[in-house]
């Protein structure tokens, strides 16, 4: 039985956590799960009652639910991905392994049944979050679901938009959704994607999973997010997953 007062959240000591999930259990609402975020993983940070959550969670993913699975998933994969922050806790993936396993068992299931693409791109990172991969279970899903990133250029050390879909696919200094006059108004570079072929380790992984899994929108992204870029400031070259990890 877990002690809930001998452990903490985001505000303190976590006594009130079980009648929380008790009132998500019976009515659910994305207010109620939003306070449940916010006290587990508040601003990406974790503590104690984070972890002391994860059975219920799993419970949760595997009651049938989707809507109430897929919150679930996203949540306990933010909170495994940031299981090496909180000091003085027991080895996560170790004491909590049993339900580790049975999460991935279900954003498996899920991933691949997702018709709505953040849902899958939330579920995709939530994968590699109870995997263990380090950085893009953290990094992922924000930046393929605002179509951008932010890195800094290499060389000169220049923040660099790095924007890929609805809005085009280059690279820029310039903020572009402050232009005056839109993006045609700012100096910008043509990112330059990965063939598919050409892809390698965790970006060939994820591509393949992305179009395996009827989300060709999602692959054809990541063909961007693991290609090339330039500078338009001072030219240099680059690969923009490179830099999105070194910024990590």
């Amino acid at each position: 039985m877990t002690d809930w007062s001998r452990l903490s959240h985001a505000y303190g000591a976590a006594g009130d956590i079980p009648a929380l999930l008790d009132r998500i259990t019976a009515e659910p609402s994305r207010e109620l799960w939003s306070d449940l975020w916010s006290a587990l993983c508040h601003q990406g940070s974790v503590y104690t009652a984070s972890f002391a959550a994860l059975p219920w969670l799993a419970g949760t993913a595997a009651g049938g639910n989707r809507e109430q699975a897929v919150d679930a998933l996203v949540l306990a994969g933010a909170i495994v991905a940031r299981a090496d922050q909180c000091r003085g806790v027991d080895d996560v993936r170790s004491v909590y392994a049993p339900q580790i396993a049975a999460l991935l068992t279900a954003v498996d299931g899920y991933r691949r049944t997702a018709s709505d693409r953040a849902d899958y791109i939330h579920l995709l990172e939530a994968t590699l979050g109870f995997e263990g991969v380090v950085g893009w279970s953290e990094g992922l899903a924000w930046g393929l679901g605002s179509e951008e990133y932010v890195v800094s250029c290499p060389d000169c050390e220049t923040d660099l938009f790095i924007v890929f879909g609805e809005r085009g696919f280059f690279s820029s200094s310039e903020d572009h959704a402050l232009a005056d006059g839109g993006i045609a108004t700012i100096e910008t570079r043509a990112l330059r994607p990965s063939p598919p072929a050409d892809l390698d380790g965790i970006g060939r992984r994820l591509h393949d999973l992305a179009l395996a899994e009827g989300q060709p929108e999602v692959a054809h992204a990541l063909t961007y997010v693991f290609g090339h870029a330039a500078c338009p400031d001072c030219g240099c070259d680059f690969a923009v997953a490179e830099q999105i990890a070194a910024d990590w």
